[in-house]
C-alpha cells in the first residue's frame, strides 16, 4: 500500500506563457475563379443573344 502512494504525485497543467498561433494559409482563389466561370459559360449558352 505505501508504495502505490509514492506514485501517485502532483500533477500540474499550466497555460503558456504566448498564445498559440496557428497559421492557415488555404488558397481558395482557383476554386472561386472557377466557379464563376462555370456559371458566365452556363448564361452565355443560356442566353447567347445578350452579349
Amino acid at each position: 500500500m505505501l508504495g502505490t502512494t509514492g506514485l501517485a504525485g502532483c500533477i500540474s497543467v499550466n497555460a503558456p506563457d504566448k498564445p498559440i498561433v496557428i497559421e492557415l494559409n488555404i488558397n481558395i482563389k482557383q476554386e472561386v475563379i472557377y466557379r464563376l466561370a462555370e456559371d458566365v459559360k452556363q448564361n452565355i449558352e443560356a442566353n447567347p443573344d445578350i452579349f
